[in-house]
This record gives C-alpha cells, structure tokens and sequence, in this order.
C-alpha cells in the first residue's frame, strides 16, 4: 500500500484501514441481480439533499455495507436506495489508496489518444462470487458532487478507472453481465449459484465482527 490516500481525490497521510464512515454506518442487505432496482436508471440526488442528516447517514451505509462486503465500491441502488451515489475504498495498482463518495456522477468521454482498453477480471457485489475478464479504458474522470454539493472531480486509472466506471454504471441501471458475451454471463451466473450462500455467509460474519458483535 502507498504512504498516503487520496480522500475524494487529496492525499491524506495515516489513514485508517477502516474508514471513520464504516464505522459510523450499519451493513445493509445487498442486492442482487434481478432486482428491479438494480436495472434502471437511479434518480439524482436534489438541492434539498445534499447537506442533510439522511444523505451522510446513507453515505455511512454504504461504506459499511461495503466494508462487511469486501468490495472496493458501492452503488447506492445496491443497499435498494434508488439514488444517484456511491462510495469506493480501493487501491490501484501503483499501491494508492483511493476512498471517497460521488453524487450525481457523469462518465467523461476521452479522446481515443488519452486512453486505452486494458482486460482485467471484474467482479460485482450484487453478483456474488463470479469474476470475469472485461475490456475497459484504463482511465476515467467522473464529474459529480460531494455530499454538501459541492463540485467534484475524480480522476483513476488501472483498476481505480474500472471501479469509477462499474459503479458510475450501476446508476444507469447496468450491471458488468451485460457486458459480457451471452456465454460467459451464463457462466457467471451459474457460478454464483453455487457460490452464493457461502459469500453471502462470510459477509454475515463480516458484518457480525464489524458491529462488535
């Protein structure tokens, strides 16, 4: 892991393995493919949201949820919020730590020049268990706003990019299946068919030991 981590995108030395929001929130249920949340597009999060209570409750959630999960994102339409938000806690591959929240996120289209499709193994929390090689550009920038609304931009590449552009597509309605070819999102599906009850078990646990219990 690198000496420092970027926190909505400024290097903050000494962070803590567990973000303070994890900490804070409680482990939702997750989703799972087929749910009608998951397959359409999310509502924005509006003027008289950002600032309140509820809206850093639910980013609090979210890590949470995604702590006990060992996930490396979050959509909010993941815990069945039908919002447009999530949070990340990853780290690429030069070592550096990336954690933050996006409400509101918009994809940038970059120019072929500034970017190049990279294959990698690609997993998704509300699909428990599979992984399967996906080609995506190995750089992104996201536009949104914090949870106070203020502008945001995030910027990633390698791994970080495909996290922003995952999670940025589950609030379209998009899962990372339907990406793949016919035959390979069969197989993904069998294999969380016989995965799931034991991810879903380690995440209880997860959770349990996350909540003290």
């Amino acid at each position: 892991m690198g000496q420092y981590t970027l926190v909505q995108g400024r290097p903050v030395p000494d962070y803590p393995q567990l973000p303070p929001q994890a900490l804070r929130g409680r482990v939702r249920r997750i989703t799972e493919v087929g749910e009608e949340v998951l397959h359409r597009p999310c509502r924005d999060v509006t003027e008289a949201e950002f600032g309140t209570p509820e809206l850093a409750a639910l980013i609090d959630d979210l890590f949470a949820t995604q702590a006990a999960a060992e996930g490396a994102g979050l959509a909010a339409n993941q815990i069945g919020v039908d919002l447009r938000l999530f949070v990340w806690d990853c780290t690429d591959e030069d070592g550096v730590r990336h954690v933050g929240h996006l409400a509101n996120p918009v994809l940038d289209e970059l120019p072929a020049d500034r970017r190049r499709l990279a294959e990698a193994g690609e997993g998704c929390l509300s699909v428990p268990g599979p992984y399967r090689d996906l080609a995506r550009p190995d750089r992104a920038v996201v536009h949104g706003r914090d949870q106070h609304g203020r502008p945001l931009v995030i910027e990633g590449t390698g791994y970080f990019a495909r996290c922003l552009q995952h999670e940025t597509e589950h609030l379209l309605g998009r899962l990372y299946l339907e990406r793949l070819s016919a035959r390979a999102r069969r197989s993904a599906l069998r294999e969380m068919a016989r995965r799931r009850a034991d991810v879903l078990a380690r995440r209880a646990a997860l959770a349990a030991a996350l909540a003290g219990e």
